[in-house]
């Protein structure tokens, strides 16, 4: 078949039998029915993704290459930043967020151990497990309903002499308080880190200039896990303007290496072999020189040409998020007497990962989570609830040692107790949110 063609006609002949594969096999629409499974989230692709993959396969580079750059550079500039750096999971994002703060290239605003970093229990546990893992204590503040979101007002209460930074997350796509956040770790100058893991291309209002969240503290983090806002099948990033910060992000990335070279390239600074690092001998090779100690969590650029045609698509996935966040809830007006919905963060548009929802008193979470997974919709809990109840925190709990609460976490209970979220994803149909609303309106007798 290929014996007449050179290697770009082969290329373009195999991609284009991909996209055809891809177009009959995988893009096949239907009608909703009644009873039929609504996912909370779902990938949502075409054949753009699977081109870009076989193209990159094709390619058979391996480790990060033309389509990581490429991500990276239009990340970046989507979201009006300097630097981004591609890796492997959020979780790792986030990981490589606070390991950053603790590099000593930061001096006396360098993280120690023993040292605290502002944060909620109701989330997802990485935003916490890197703090704890360095040797870091968390300081836990409530939460408030229904923005689900830190208490701004216990801010100043969990300040102390050891603070370095607050760490939190944009929870499901609502923004947190971001203005006074910000003003309270300027005033203290503290560290910021935004877990953006669940709000890529939400916007929040501040001093009459609109950003997008990730991009207002020192660092921010994605995820593009298949349920987020774009996807890679597995994949992360960060993205900062502080070139000393990008710096240390990229060392702990890659290793804990000195060098900056990209993987394939040597001597880019022109004095791989004449240098003097700690205590080694005169001109070792400076590609083998550790000024951290780092971990490899790059991803691959396989990963990478999915979310370069994912990106594209980002603009029309957030704003369907958006449509049917609303949908849903003008179709459960009239429920309130028994169910809190969410609100937004004001001066913010989310883009929404999830519709939250909190039962008031007298009504069961379980009885309405099990009715609506009965009926084929599917329900998830706010991540950990409340992180300090899970096994992972007996041992700390027994000894009162390792972390701090300030006040009550009476709101992140209630969370833990009462709330539950389904999905708003882009791939949803107006006939799924419709069904969603019916099913619940149904099982709480409000016709």
């Amino acid at each position: 078949m290929f014996e007449q063609m050179n290697e770009e006609q082969a290329r373009e002949c195999i991609l284009s039998q991909v996209q055809e594969y891809c177009e009959k096999y995988h893009d096949k629409k239907t009608s909703f029915k009644e009873g039929q499974r609504v996912p909370y989230a779902s990938r949502v692709y075409d054949s753009a993704e699977m081109t870009n993959l076989v193209d990159s396969a094709l390619e058979f580079w391996l480790t990060s290459g033309r389509y990581t750059k490429q991500f990276e550079e239009r990340l970046a500039q989507y979201l009006g930043v300097k630097y981004c750096s591609l890796v492997n999971s959020g979780s790792s994002a986030n990981l490589l967020a606070f390991m950053a703060l603790t590099s000593h290239l930061l001096g006396e605003r360098a993280i120690r151990r023993g040292d605290e970093v502002i944060t909620v229990a109701a989330g997802f546990p990485t935003t916490v497990a890197p703090v704890i893992q360095f040797g870091a204590v968390p300081v836990f503040v409530d939460i408030t309903i229904p923005q689900y979101n830190i208490d701004v007002s216990r801010l100043e209460e969990a300040l102390s002499p050891r603070t370095k930074a607050v760490m939190l997350a944009h929870t499901l796509g609502n923004p947190f308080d971001l203005k006074t956040v910000k003003k309270f770790c300027d005033e203290h100058k503290l560290w910021l880190v935004e877990d953006n893991c669940d709000a890529l291309g939400s916007k929040y209002y501040m001093e009459n200039k609109e950003y997008f969240t990730g991009t207002v503290g020192d660092i921010g983090t994605s995820s593009f896990y298949p349920p987020h806002h774009m996807t890679m099948g597995e994949g992360g990033a960060l993205y900062t303007d502080n070139p000393l910060l990008h710096k240390c992000i990229r060392s702990f990335r890659d290793w804990g290496r000195d060098c900056v070279c990209v993987s394939g390239q040597d001597n880019m600074c022109g004095h791989r072999f004449d240098r003097q690092y700690g205590e080694l001998p005169l001109g070792y090779d400076h590609k083998y020189v550790y000024s951290h100690f780092g971990y490899n969590l790059k991803a691959t650029d396989m990963q990478a040409a999915i979310g370069c045609a994912q990106l594209e698509k980002l603009p029309s996935f957030t704003e369907l998020r958006r449509q049917h966040f609303a949908l849903l809830k003008e179709l459960l007006k009239g429920t309130e007497d028994k169910l809190i919905l969410p609100e937004a963060c004001e001066g913010s548009i989310p883009s929404w990962f999830g519709f939250m929802i909190t039962c008031k008193e007298g009504i069961s979470r379980n009885l309405i989570v099990q009715n609506l997974e009965s009926h084929n919709i599917q329900t998830r809990m706010l991540f950990a609830g409340n992180l300090l109840r899970h096994p992972c925190f007996d041992e700390m709990r027994k000894k009162g040692e390792g972390y701090r609460v300030v006040g009550d976490l009476v709101n992140t209970d209630r969370v833990m107790n009462d709330t539950f979220w389904v999905g708003v994803y882009p791939g949803m149909t107006e006939e799924m949110i419709e069904y969603m609303a019916l099913t619940m309106r149904q099982i709480l007798n409000c016709q």
